[in-house]
């Protein structure tokens, strides 16, 4: 190679001695760093496994990056190697070794011929370097996040492949399969979306990787888990589901006493609800009395139905039933419980005008007034009406109002302070 003069102040043999000893401290870290992606596990992996999609792009892309290091890393070595000879031959290098060591160490003295067949290329030790540097970031950095995906999902995804196992043959046990439940349709979408999902982990594990916004460090970033997390959280939905069922199994003969004990209740209060209204209907006239609904028939016949699915070891549809069923009986004797309100209403009002009647005879009793003629009138008057039968309410209501006002008109002064009596 001929010497078509230095770039730069020629250096003297200290600054050759410096550079050759920081030229040949890097050219060590490279050689390491480059052993190292060849020992690297996620390479051999790399190496033997059937690739698709984006990680087999990119992993031919780093094979040739490989290469290419590996074609630099001998140029380097090599013009290193010739510099040391140069530098070697004498003590004290002359002025025209000192001109040609400038040049080899500073200049683009370092040919490297196209690594694809392209024009050959001239650089500099240090950009050399460079180059080196870039090409081995970026390959470790397809090496380390293809080897991170495959550390994190595989194993993770067996795990809940396990747990979805386990799961199916609870589910089994207790007849959710697939067709005959939606839990047991969602266990075979979820085990073939497992399986689908690990084989394209181990095919293209590129494609399940987040970069790290900002991080040029090789490797920065972390798996992409969204499609494994939905399918755990699918995978417990189901197991909630399936252990629902299976506690159906073992409570639903205590289920199913108390529901037709609250069922029972309901024809209970609505036959007294209908006993009701006779009596209301004899005994107060002028009053809408409501009618009474029947018995809650079709919660029963439902019932039985519940009953039956029991003695068949049917849980995935007695399950949804019972709970059904539940709520609806607690709505049946709320509702009979309101219709026995509505129709004893009048009884009620009947009952509060006789309270408050014997209340104000008390009343006016332990005041010396029992005597009082219009009193005597008056409360005799209300009496009547409210204990004979049927009673006219508004009247009865009205004739105690007379007495309230009588007795209050009583206890408040001298008779010719009262009003018209």
């Amino acid at each position: 190679m001929g010497v078509t003069g230095p770039p730069g102040p020629v250096m003297d043999r200290d600054e050759v001695d410096r550079a050759l000893a920081r030229l040949a401290a890097e050219h060590k870290a490279v050689e390491d760093s480059l052993l190292a992606l060849q020992d690297h596990a996620g390479r051999r992996l790399l190496e033997g496994a059937e690739l698709t999609g984006a990680t087999e792009v990119r992993w031919a892309e780093t094979e040739r990056s490989v290469t290419a290091l590996w074609a630099y890393f001998d140029a380097y070595t090599a013009a290193l190697r010739e510099a040391r000879e140069l530098r070697s031959r004498r003590r004290w290098s002359s002025r025209e070794d000192l001109v040609e060591l400038t040049e080899r160490l500073r200049g683009r003295s370092v040919v490297v011929p196209g690594t694809d067949g392209g024009l050959v290329e001239r650089f500099t030790l240090e950009g050399l370097v460079e180059r080196m540097n870039d090409l081995y970031a970026r390959s470790l950095d397809a090496v380390v996040t293809a080897d991170a995906v495959w550390s994190a999902l595989p194993a993770r995804i067996d795990l809940l492949a396990a747990e979805l196992g386990r799961t199916r043959s609870l589910a089994h046990s207790v007849g959710v399969r697939p067709g005959e439940h939606p839990s047991g349709d969602d266990l075979e979408a979820i085990t073939g979306e497992l399986t689908a999902l690990r084989a394209q982990v181990v095919s293209d594990p590129l494609a399940f990787w987040l970069p790290a916004g900002g991080s040029s460090a090789p490797g920065g970033g972390r798996p992409d888990t969204g499609r494994y997390d939905r399918a755990a959280r699918a995978l417990e939905e189901v197991r909630r589901e399936v252990e629902a069922v299976l506690q159906v199994r073992q409570d639903s003969e205590a289920r199913l006493l108390k529901l037709r004990d609250v069922l029972s209740r309901a024809d209970r209060t609505l036959a007294e609800a209908r006993a009701a209204r006779g009596e209301v209907l004899a005994k107060i006239a002028a009053s809408e009395v409501p009618a009474v609904s029947g018995p809650p028939t079709a919660l029963q016949e439902r019932l039985a139905a519940a009953a039956e699915h029991r003695r068949h070891a049917r849980w995935n549809r007695l399950s949804p039933l019972l709970e059904a069923l539940e709520l609806q009986a607690e709505e049946e004797l709320l509702r009979a419980r309101e219709q026995l309100t509505a129709v004893t209403a009048p009884l009620a009002v009947r009952a509060e005008l006789r309270g408050r009647l014997d209340a104000y005879r008390a009343k006016v009793s332990r005041h010396g007034l029992a005597e009082d003629p219009l009193l005597i009138e008056r409360y005799d008057v209300a009496r009547r009406m409210l204990w004979s039968a049927p009673c006219d309410l508004r009247a009865a209501e009205h004739a105690v109002l007379r007495y309230q006002r009588a007795a209050a008109e009583a206890l408040a002064g001298p008779s010719d302070q009262r009003g018209e009596r």
